[in-house]
């Protein structure tokens, strides 16, 4: 299935990921290093490099064609990577839903981005990608993201104790979901 770009903020394109993507990303992700690092799991050094963005890609892009995620980056054109978007374990059958991840450049926040580009991938989940529902979670302290994912239409649905180990702990997140239709399953 072919997904083509769309802009989501002057000079912003959201557009699938691809290969090619790998120096930007490590570039950005080390730009953001400490804009993200309350939010990632630590010791992610070699994560940070074009060849661990290469290997990354290379998972991300094999799971994609496999139907189970789908890669998004936000391409700011000459400015590089401003930010990412992907729908994670993707599952089809009864459930039809998957697992939504984001984040924004530091210099990009604040300005309505994330909220464009989480309102993009979740108009594509549902219209191309089939999918009738997106669940979230945010470290309990992220109120940014939850105001991102209460714009976007997404309910809080629960609190997940020790949900993911982040900065170096097991953080407690709220759970969000978003229902995109009610169509039954393909």
């Amino acid at each position: 299935m072919i997904i083509e770009p769309r802009t989501v903020a002057p000079g912003v394109a959201l557009r699938p990921a691809a290969l090619a993507d790998a120096a930007a990303l490590a570039a950005a992700y080390e730009a953001n290093r400490d804009h993200l690092r309350p939010w990632e799991p630590r010791g992610r050094d070699a994560f940070r490099t074009p060849e661990g963005q290469a290997a990354r890609l290379a998972e991300l892009l094999e799971l994609r064609d496999a139907g189970r995620m789908m890669p998004w980056v936000l391409d700011a054109g000459g400015e590089g990577i401003a930010g990412i978007v992907n729908l994670n374990n993707m599952v089809r059958g009864a459930f039809h839903s998957a697992q939504l991840g984001y984040w924004v450049a530091a210099a990009r926040t604040g300005r309505g981005l994330a909220t464009a580009a989480v309102e993009a991938v979740c108009q594509l989940a549902g219209e191309r990608l089939g999918l009738h529902r997106i669940e979230a979670g945010t470290v309990t302290s992220n109120t940014p993201s939850q105001r991102v994912l209460e714009k976007c239409g997404f309910e809080r649905i629960g609190t997940a104790p020790r949900y993911l180990h982040i900065d170096g702990a097991w953080r407690d997140h709220y759970l969000f979901q978003r229902i995109l239709n009610d169509s039954a399953p393909q």
